[in-house]
């Protein structure tokens, strides 16, 4: 399978890029990957005057942002890995659906019509790290993170995409075993992706 690995942190010592690599290596084993690093790119997540004005532009709105189109055609599987900051997801990440996920794209208007256009994409994966509890975030902020990857991006990909969310919960007051633990887990998830 063709999957596209999206990754958004900063550092390269972090626990992310721990996970970001054990994603790649367990996925490269069976899969072809493609690697997008948004940092490492130096993505720029900014929608420009000129990005919104051509927004229902077709022929215009891929320009800019031609090569992230691509891949995501390209790709049969997407995975995302990143921290959830701010209760959100990184600005970088934001960035990239505001810029890519426009029509023509992922998605194709006909009057007041929407149909996704993403229908090649059959997997969906995210790893991701929350400094709160999990209760924390479903009871008092909310999970805009899991339902901008398990809801807004699979719309675009058709309801028979399969999706899987793994998270590690309460950062701020993990262990090394339980971070030993979420590696290994992703690990085995992606080995047998």
């Amino acid at each position: 399978m063709r999957v596209l690995v999206i990754y958004a942190h900063p550092l390269e010592t972090s626990y992310a890029a721990a996970l970001h690599m054990t994603m790649l290596r367990g996925l490269r084993v069976h899969h072809e990957v493609q690697n997008l690093d948004l940092y490492a790119e130096e993505f720029d997540p900014r929608l420009s005057r000129e990005e919104r004005l051509n927004y229902h532009d077709t022929t215009a709105n891929i320009a800019p942002v031609a090569r992230y189109v691509e891949l995501l055609r390209w790709a049969e599987a997407v995975v995302f890995c990143f921290p959830v900051w701010c209760s959100g997801l990184p600005a970088i990440l934001k960035g990239l659906f505001d810029r890519v996920l426009v029509p023509g794209v992922a998605f194709d208007i006909d009057g007041s019509k929407v149909t996704p256009k993403l229908t090649h994409i059959r997997k969906i994966a995210a790893v991701t790290t929350y400094g709160r509890s999990r209760w924390t975030v479903r009871r008092s902020i909310g999970d805009l993170p899991r339902a901008q990857i398990t809801r807004y991006f699979r719309w675009f990909c058709g309801r028979r995409t399969s999706v899987a969310y793994l998270a590690h919960y309460h950062m701020n007051a993990a262990t090394n075993e339980s971070r030993a633990q979420f590696l290994a887990r992703i690990d085995k998830a992606f080995t047998t992706f």
